[in-house]
């Protein structure tokens, strides 16, 4: 891997993790990731962001094939977290640089995650410039985009936003470049990336994508922290405008079915409540989470407006992959769902009540009763579950305006 000119001086100098596959322990990442840093040449040699500690020798490779890591002068720290905050302290120690920049979260964080004494560390406010020579970068803080320490540098000259994690996406590639890869697996990836990291965030999102708008900002290029470059305007309003969509979670016409069995009862019943889905022409998604991560459902949610979910009752509750799927979501808070409950049961019968009061505090628009059936379904419990996929359907239906 080399470095890569984005604009005359601008350059790609992180490093691509081909072997990753669970992003942050939350969230499958099944084409890698990268870790994106970027050095500006210009009177004064800026690095923004580093890598995750681990990559250090990469990311001096990469900077050393340009310039001389020693005569970096300055650090623009945009996001803290480790796997872009990893190696800047042996990069701080290697460097020597004259300033180091962060937001004012930003200071807080970098100085309780690492030992700075002696760091020339600068707080920058929101909205401030920084000259460089020929060029000048603004800080825009984006708080809770998705850190309190978030913010993007923008080199005003240049129409270049670093936009740490931002439209980012999980892609480890030999391409540095949006319009060299596969639509298809940037889109799955972007969503991917944003229902499992950023959606609670998402009115931050709005905010922030109305004040690019009132402050009249252009880009020629989105450099994201993680994943593939935006160089066009087509592939730079592709992801301005997904992001949009992604955040205004707008409900549409596709149901998604996540459920745990044990000994097939259940599934049954998720193969009959897609069968009803089905009978109304609603699209809909199965995923078994024996088989599947719980990020998967979220990613799947990206394109629907239903979620449907069914467990057998194992010790009282739903089954385990069910609840760190619950627990998943929850947090995650996804919006203007309608939902359905249903499993087998061989005791009790707890776990179909017990994911419809989950989707209940979530807002979910729960559609009938929980529904449960005792060991294996028989027919009429088979077409009870038929009826619920038609009545989910139909709810779906009337809150699409389909």
């Amino acid at each position: 891997m080399r470095p890569v000119e984005l604009k005359k001086d601008i350059y790609w100098v992180g490093a691509v993790d081909f072997d990753i596959r669970n992003f942050h322990h939350y969230s499958r990442s099944p084409e890698g990731s990268t870790y994106n840093a970027y050095l500006v040449c210009d009177e004064k040699k800026v690095l923004f962001d580093t890598v995750n500690a681990h990559e250090f020798d990469t990311l001096v490779k990469h900077i050393s094939e340009i310039i001389d890591p020693e005569s970096i002068d300055y650090i623009v720290c945009n996001h803290l977290e480790q796997d872009h905050s990893g190696a800047l302290p042996r990069i701080v120690k290697l460097c020597k640089p004259e300033k180091i920049f962060c937001s004012p979260m930003g200071y807080k964080s970098m100085t309780n995650i690492y030992n700075t004494e002696g760091w020339p560390i600068e707080i920058v406010k929101d909205g401030q410039r920084l000259n460089i020579g020929k060029r000048n970068v603004t800080f825009l803080e984006t708080r809770m985009l998705h850190w309190p320490d978030s913010m993007v540098s923008y080199l005003e000259e240049d129409k270049v936003l670093f936009s740490n994690d931002a439209f980012g996406q999980n892609i480890a590639s030999s391409f540095r470049f949006v319009d060299e890869c596969d639509r298809t697996v940037l889109y799955d990836s972007m969503k991917r990336y944003y229902y499992n990291i950023v959606l609670p965030y998402s009115p931050q999102v709005l905010k922030t994508l109305k004040r690019v708008t009132d402050l009249g900002l252009q880009f020629d290029i989105i450099a994201p922290d993680h994943g593939l470059i935006f160089r066009t305007p087509e592939d730079v309003k592709f992801v301005i405008d997904s992001y949009m969509a992604f955040a205004e979670q707008k409900p549409q016409l596709r149901a998604v079915i996540a459920y745990e069995s044990m000994w097939n009862g259940t599934a049954k019943m998720a193969e009959a409540v897609a069968d009803g889905l089905e009978a109304e022409n609603v699209p809909y998604v199965l995923v078994n989470l024996q088989n599947c991560h719980c990020s998967d459902v979220m990613t799947e949610l990206a394109d629907s407006g239903a979620l449907i979910l069914g467990s057998a009752t194992r010790n009282n509750m739903p089954m385990v992959n069910m609840m760190a799927c619950l627990a998943h979501v929850k947090g995650l808070r996804p919006q203007n769902l309608v939902g359905a409950t249903f499993g087998t049961y061989g005791w009790s019968g707890e776990a179909p009540k017990m994911m419809a009061d989950a989707l209940a505090e979530m807002k979910v628009e729960l559609v009938g009763e929980p529904l449960k059936c005792y060991f294996n379904p028989q027919e009429e419990d088979l077409a009870k579950c038929r009826e619920l996929g038609v009545a989910v359907a139909r709810a779906l239906k009337e809150k699409c305006g389909a």
